[in-house]
């Protein structure tokens, strides 16, 4: 059989789902509900599973009412540009009381340009209980031109009753194939990408960012040989933690350039149009937000590794005391559990590996 070599293969048209990575269930969903929406949406999964990037684009279907991002309202609406779409993130620990307040000052508004109005509500599963209560008739029962797209991590046993008024979209940790796919078709090599979708774990930004990570395999390995420098003294430890630490942070290098190019980016515009509304404070608490998961990513996934050290010990029967091991890695699952309460990193590690064992590998 011969085959035509002039003949081009078809590429798929653009789409507002493009973003949206490893999701196909959520994006039919969405795509099935976009032309009569319901009042409010409920987008659960980790993060880097892509939701937050459906949320921009299920806005953006909404508003520009067809699958095209070259439409005028599809695009704004994926740029977070589009007057008839508002971000919220929190300010602080969680979605304040004075941030619920404006929340539903603006869901009683209407519409700018569009005949629908897009509220996208981030990170929902730390809103407070005083914000939870102010915001539950307003989601329950917004104005005919409001739709609602909350997002959260989890959602907590008492958000319970405001997620019964949403529609539940679940997405999930993207599986590695995706992942290496993704960045592959993104230009990063095949090593590098299967390198990276493994310490991400399903979060595809992190994966991105460790793609450009080219101290990633040494920063794996400081943590995997940490047992071995071990000796029992305080000064062990002190040096230890300190390198940990130092990794940590030189690993921000990639997000720190990604967020002095978007500085750079909002002060051009700021200089053309003014700074009114133009959300330098927003894009500041963005940053420190992710500079903080970034930090805590590096140290669970560090922690992780540390913990794969005793449990090969354990399993190949090389440790004296089998109990010891056991007992490590029980020690350093506290650890990550400690992480949700935002301690302080130096002396939780410091007060970690003054109870481990020394490994001999």
């Amino acid at each position: 059989m011969s085959l035509d070599l002039g003949t081009e293969f078809e590429v798929a048209p653009a789409s507002v789902w493009d973003s949206v990575v490893g999701q196909p269930t959520a994006v039919r969903r969405l795509t099935a509900s976009a032309d009569n929406p319901l009042h409010a949406y409920l987008f659960v999964g980790p993060a880097g599973s892509t939701k937050n990037e459906a949320s921009r684009a299920f806005a953006a279907r909404l508003l520009a009412g067809v699958d095209d991002p070259d439409q005028r309202d599809a695009r704004l609406a994926l740029a977070g540009q589009h007057p008839d779409v508002r971000e919220f993130a929190r300010v602080g620990a969680a979605i304040s009381k004075d941030q619920a307040d404006e929340i539903i000052r603006l869901a009683a508004l209407a519409p700018n340009e569009s005949n629908r109005k897009v509220l996208i509500l981030d990170e929902f599963h730390l809103l407070s209980p005083e914000a939870a209560a102010k915001l539950l008739k307003t989601i329950e029962e917004p104005p005919a031109s409001t739709v609602f797209i909350i997002l959260a991590d989890f959602m907590p046993p008492d958000l319970v009753t405001i997620a019964s008024r949403c529609i539940r979209i679940d997405f999930q940790p993207i599986n590695d194939e995706v992942i290496v796919a993704t960045l592959i078709g993104e230009g990063v090599s095949a090593e590098r990408a299967a390198e990276a979708a493994t310490a991400a774990r399903g979060d595809l930004t992190r994966a991105r960012l460790l793609a450009n990570d080219t101290h990633l395999a040494a920063r794996r390995a400081l943590f995997a040989t940490t047992p071995t420098r071990l000796d029992g003294t305080g000064s062990a430890v002190v040096a230890t933690v300190d390198a940990l630490l130092g990794e940590i942070e030189a690993a921000a290098a990639p997000l720190n350039e990604r967020h002095a190019a978007e500085v750079t980016a909002m002060e051009a515009r700021i200089a053309s149009l003014g700074e009114r509304g133009s959300g330098k404070k927003a894009l500041e608490e963005r940053h420190k937000r992710e500079l903080r998961r970034h930090r805590v990513d590096e140290l669970r996934a560090g922690l992780a590794t540390l913990a794969g050290t005793y449990r090969d010990a354990l399993v190949a029967g090389t440790m004296a005391r089998p109990d010891s091991a056991a007992a490590a890695i029980k020690r350093i699952h506290g650890a990550l559990e400690a992480l949700d309460r935002n301690p302080n990193e130096q002396l939780l590690l410091q007060a970690l590996l003054l109870e481990l064992p020394t490994l001999h590998i």
